[in-house]
């Protein structure tokens, strides 16, 4: 009822202009956060994670036992925010020297991708190794009214020459049910049917209906990040920066709850600050399981919005301003020492040397959090497929198998990550199953390389659609009829965009497209929300006439 007078209250000040624009703007942002804060779920006190425990000895005999495989992924994770793929946050004055001992001791891929622009449909890429055109995972999971308050919000905002986004409609089918499929395989099923412990720890984001939560999907267990914050905000060791200029962190301030669940039990607090937390509990797991082979797939939330870190860390990283571009440093710091510590933990057991560690961001860094350089050199930001968003670290330790220090040219995705794994481990890949993903322990190991079908990776989002074929990138925008072609080799940061003077390769490339296309399945269920992410400025920033942009439908 609230509701219903404050709605009618705007449409009356509206219509007699009682108000300038920023007041408008004020009202509709006030109406639609009230709308989005209400609490969806009870949260307990915090409770202990029982491990399951594995034997007391190592294995015995002459056979040679699989390797443990640890995957952390990052998310939002711009390429220059780590000094083993340029600076470094704040032009080095936030190093990453365990994430960068990580890549000295392993493998490092330079020409790394993510599966899209965006963290879920990423990971069913990493986790299934097929593309969307196969699952029909291809549109991220949106919380219930999120498309509404989002683009509310956001066309109240000036956004300057960017056209309004287009709000569709709430999808019919509920958030907890926009999942990746039962029926698809993921490598922690190819695993576990391997005879390997699976556990899960940190964000999912596949889904939370029957058969696309991760104990449906191949876990044997699974500590869930069950909501969006990392601490309460009233927390006295949590430093927050609230991002006034951008929508989606409005709507995550107003909605996120501080929650966990173990294997989608009744959600409770967690133990501390998450990134932390997460780590704490990885180490127990490790500890649990040190003697059969296991997979821990530790899924990071951070430096993901809501910007928020430890008073200590703050502390810790300097005087970097502006205040936001401190919170995002003190979160790095975090997940720096997060690796670190289980790199150790690995060591402690003894069990290092036959453990894969795999280390990977979802997507590039985003541009609604108003750091302009942190996927310098290359243009884009998250929620685009110009290099910037989907450029993501890529690095291997495996000291059994790969050389320390080796670096790698070839172009990857994350479509590799499933069949590489699998394989190191002896598994056999799913029968009766198209597999997209190339299995990359040829060039990790040095015995070989590989062979891609027309040397082609994909990309889409609806009409947004991409292919790189050796060093020729196409990028189709089917909302504004627009086409940008750019030659990698001698342009990796996409400048010139060769479109018009070579129509033949924009051809041959728009063939790729359409072929990969032609038996594509539909997606799980429609976009519902069109978005303009202007290519070269971060969202604080004006857009004025002229600036590039590119439409997003999720």
């Amino acid at each position: 009822m609230v509701r219903t007078i404050l709605i009618v209250l705007l449409v009356i000040l509206v219509g007699l202009g009682a108000y300038g624009w920023i007041n408008r703007a004020e009202i509709i942002t006030k109406i639609a956060l009230e709308r989005a804060s209400e609490p969806t779920f009870e949260v307990g006190p915090n409770q202990p994670v029982v491990w399951q425990q594995g034997p007391e000895t190592p294995p015995t005999g002459d056979s040679e036992t699989p390797p443990n495989i640890v995957f952390i992924l990052l998310d939002d994770l711009g390429i220059n925010d780590l000094q083993a793929y340029g600076t470094g946050f704040a032009k080095g004055a936030v190093p990453t020297p365990n994430i960068d001992r990580l890549a000295s001791e392993g493998a490092l891929f330079t020409q790394a991708y993510s599966g899209t622009g965006t963290c879920a449909p990423s990971r069913a890429m990493l986790l299934t190794g097929r593309y969307p055109t196969r699952t029909g995972f291809e549109f991220t999971p949106i919380p219930d009214g999120m498309g509404r308050v989002v683009s509310t919000i956001g066309n109240a905002m000036d956004g300057g020459a960017l056209p309004d986004i287009d709000f569709n409609g709430d999808r019919e089918l509920p958030y907890e049910e926009q999942g990746l499929p039962g029926s698809e395989v993921t490598l922690a099923e190819t695993l576990k049917n391997q005879g390997y412990h699976t556990i899960h720890i940190g964000k999912w984001h596949l889904g939370r209906g029957e058969g696309s939560l991760p104990n449906d999907q191949g876990f044997d267990e699974s500590l869930l990040m069950h909501s969006l914050m990392y601490l309460p905000e009233d927390h006295p060791d949590a430093v927050n920066a609230r991002l006034d200029f951008d929508p989606i962190d409005q709507f995550l301030w107003a909605s996120g709850q501080y929650a966990a669940s173990f294997n989608y039990g009744k959600p409770f607090e967690p133990g501390g600050y998450l990134t932390d937390w997460w780590t704490d509990e990885s180490l127990k797991a490790i500890e649990a399981n040190k003697n059969r082979p296991f997979f821990l797939y530790l899924a990071h939330w951070a430096p993901h919005t809501p910007l928020q870190a430890t008073r200590d860390d703050y502390e810790a990283v300097g005087d970097i301003e502006p205040h936001r571009a401190r919170v995002y440093a003190a979160m790095l710091r975090a997940l720096d020492r997060s690796v670190g510590r289980v790199m150790d933990k690995l060591e402690d057991e003894g069990i290092a040397d036959n453990t894969i560690i795999v280390l990977s961001s979802d997507n590039g860094g985003a541009g609604y959090v108003g750091l302009p350089e942190i996927n310098a050199p290359y243009r884009g930001w998250k929620i685009t497929l110009f290099e910037g968003g989907i450029r993501v670290p890529l690095m291997a330790k495996w000291p059994a198998k790969i050389e320390a220090g080796k670096v790698i040219d070839t172009p990857v995705a994350h479509i590799d990550v499933m069949p590489t794994l699998a394989t190191a481990a002896g598994a056999s890949l799913p029968q009766g199953v198209e597999i997209d993903g190339q299995n990359l322990l040829p060039v990790l190991t040095g015995d070989g390389d590989i062979t891609r079908p027309n040397d082609a990776i994909f990309w889409q989002s609806g009409y947004y659609r991409v292919v790189r074929a050796g060093d020729w990138k196409l990028q189709l925008d089917g909302r504004q009829s627009k086409t940008w072609l750019f030659d990698l080799e001698s342009d990796p940061t996409e400048q010139t965009n060769l479109a018009e003077a070579r129509p033949d390769k924009v051809a041959e490339l728009t063939a790729l497209i359409d072929a990969h296309q032609a038996d594509a399945v539909p997606p799980l269920y429609p976009y519902a929300i069109e978005s303009p992410i202007a290519i070269d400025k971060t969202i604080d920033v004006r857009v004025e006439d002229g600036d590039e942009y590119v439409w997003w439908p999720n």
